[in-house]
Parts: structure tokens; C-alpha cells; sequence
């Protein structure tokens, strides 16, 4: 299911020159206001996870999920180049799978370090406030890449219906109405940082059961529908 020749292709165009100066940036941001908030405002814990929750979780991973997700493969069909992949002898369920896992390695090192780093620097880890970030780091950026890889299949418009998503339904509506938040990918890696930090520390809407239930069921159904799309995809002639 893992195709070495695949994987290194898809490394290289995530991390070429302009989209790896891109990957760095929200980063970078996020660091440098963890130091400048830690400087002027001292330790303070729920001031870390305000930052940490209001920056790293609900703007930066999903961001950086949109940038890997729709980058491992849309960039290929938009320019017809996925037609030579799809002529050779590798099964497409594999392509998928592959360019998967690239997409979440990605996703998590541009996002559950610089989130770990951040809180290192917020607040020295105080009520694992730093570790439990990092954890919903992770495994947003497992269903974020499965979302967005998704959707670099489907549609040719991927990135703009990824970043509406990312700003719209996540940072806006995921946080503020009551019925979207069951249906945010914030929301359940929120519920796993809640079990890890102090108490108080961080909150979820979406109890742990669910949102681990919810995470691994739309990463599959995500990878594998992905996986159909791809198999109907013709190798000859463009819509």
C-alpha cells in the first residue's frame, strides 16, 4: 500500500522552494507570538492555551493541512502530469495511501512541533498545556490530510474550498455555533488535549468516544473515497 517512488515525488513537490517558504510561515508566526506574549506577559497558563487553541489548533494546522493535503495530488491533475503516475503499474488505492502519509508527515512537522515548541516557550509545558497541543496537533493533521487530499481528487478549486473551510467552518463557525462544533475536526482533537492537560485547561464540545470515533471514520471514508475517484479517473483527454 506504500509506494517508495511515489512517496519521494510527492516530497519533492511539497517541498519545493515556494511551497516549503510558504509551509514556514505560519510556523515561524506562531513562534515568534509565543515569544513576544511570553515576554510581555510572563508565564501564564490559560494565556498559553489561548494562544495554543486560538492560533496553533484553529487557524495554523488547518492551514498547513490545506497547503499538504491539496498539494500531494492536486497540483498533478490540474496539470495532467497524475495521467504518466497513472500509467505505471501501481495500483491507485496505493497512490492515495502513499500520498497520504506523505501529506500527514508533512502536515504534523509543520504543525505538532512548532505547536510543542510554542508551548515550551508559553508556559514550560504547566499542565502539559504544551503536550496536549501537540497531541491534538497530530491527529487533526491525520484528518486534515485526508480531508484536503480529498479534495485535491474531486475538484480543481481544492485550495479556495479548503481555505473556506479552514477559516470559515473551522475558526468561525466550529467555534461559535453549538450545532457545528460535532462536525469539527478542532472539536474532536480538542477532546483528546482535553484528557491530557490540567484540569480547566482546555475544552471540548465533542465527548472522547465520538471524537475518536469521528477522526478515524472520516479519515477512511475520506482516503478511501479518494482511492474511487482516482480509479474513475480517466487517463486520456480532459473534462
Amino acid at each position: 500500500m506504500y509506494n517508495p517512488t511515489v512517496a519521494r515525488l510527492t516530497y519533492r513537490a511539497l517541498l519545493g522552494r515556494r511551497r516549503a517558504a510558504i509551509l514556514f510561515v505560519l510556523p515561524g508566526l506562531l513562534l515568534l507570538i509565543a515569544a513576544a506574549v511570553r515576554g510581555f506577559n510572563g508565564v501564564d497558563d490559560q494565556v498559553a492555551a489561548d494562544v495554543l487553541g486560538g492560533f496553533a489548533l484553529a487557524t495554523m494546522v488547518p492551514l498547513i493541512g490545506v497547503i499538504a493535503g491539496t498539494g500531494a495530488i492536486g497540483p498533478e491533475i490540474d496539470d495532467g502530469s497524475i495521467v504518466y503516475l497513472l500509467a505505471k503499474p501501481v495500483k491507485r488505492p496505493t497512490i492515495i495511501f502513499t500520498k497520504l502519509i506523505v501529506a500527514i508527515a508533512v502536515t504534523m512537522a509543520f504543525s505538532a512541533i512548532p505547536t510543542l515548541l510554542a508551548g515550551l516557550i508559553l508556559n514550560g509545558n504547566g499542565q502539559q498545556i504544551a503536550v496536549a497541543y501537540m497531541v491534538a496537533a497530530l491527529v487533526a493533521s491525520i484528518a486534515y490530510s485526508a480531508l484536503f487530499l480529498l479534495l485535491g481528487t474531486v475538484s480543481r478549486h481544492a485550495v479556495v474550498i479548503g481555505l473556506v473551510y479552514a477559516l470559515v467552518w473551522e475558526t468561525l463557525f466550529g467555534s461559535l455555533v453549538s450545532g457545528a462544533k460535532t462536525l469539527s475536526v478542532q472539536q474532536w482533537s480538542l477532546a483528546l488535549a482535553e484528557n491530557v492537560a490540567g484540569e480547566g485547561m482546555v475544552a471540548s464540545d465533542v465527548g472522547l468516544p465520538l471524537a475518536v470515533s469521528l477522526l478515524v471514520g472520516v479519515t477512511v471514508l475520506a482516503t478511501g473515497y479518494a482511492g474511487q475517484k482516482l480509479r474513475t479517473l480517466k487517463l486520456a483527454g480532459e473534462e
